[in-house]
């Protein structure tokens, strides 16, 4: 994995500390999630994406952002709770952070750097827009549920727009490219 990448530090749920190199080796699908988005119930996409692959070396890493119209406003007991009891969530629910502006944590700095151009970017920004809604430019974060896709390496090798679920076939053949390479030695 990259020194830079991996070595960002983030919390946990339970308060405590955690980089991306805990799970080194493994393929990486890092999502900023919010629970009160009409995006919301890609939860139940994500969780059978990740049921589906976790014994293949597959991980969801969930980042709750309060970012976009308010739609993330629970403590993080809240959220997990939601999580579990709404969508049966199963893989790593993180502590909540900023993903855009002045506030933004730095792994979402180093990930929007690394792949500022999200595949289906585009449709949400112009669906957003025509709601009136102001978006951030390019290569922010757009909206909840963006999807970055990390190798057993360590490498950013995708990056997905909000409105690509966790079953399109472009997201799903590129997770299958990522854990069909070697792992690290």
């Amino acid at each position: 994995m990259t020194a830079a990448l991996t070595d960002i530090a983030f919390t946990r749920m339970d308060g405590a500390g955690a980089t991306l190199a805990d799970f080194g080796g493994k393929v990486l699908l890092i999502v900023n999630v919010a629970s009160k988005c009409g995006l919301t119930p890609q939860y139940e996409g994500l969780q059978a994406l990740y049921a589906a692959r976790r014994q293949d070396g597959f991980e969801v890493l969930a980042f709750p952002a309060n970012d976009f119209n308010g739609q993330e406003p629970g403590t993080d007991a809240e959220i997990i709770d939601f999580c579990i009891s709404t969508y049966d969530v199963e893989f790593p629910v993180l502590s909540k952070i900023a993903v855009t502006g002045s506030a933004r944590h730095s792994l979402y700095a180093a990930l929007t750097q690394t792949e500022p151009v999200a595949v289906g970017e585009g449709p949400m920004r112009a669906r957003l827009e025509s709601y009136g809604v102001k978006t951030t430019p390019p290569p922010e974060i757009s909206w909840n549920f963006e999807k970055f896709l990390i190798d057993r390496n360590g490498q950013v090798v995708g990056r997905f727009a909000p409105d690509v679920p966790a079953d399109d076939p472009r997201l799903v053949a590129s997770i299958e490219e990522a854990l069909a390479a070697p792992s690290p030695s």
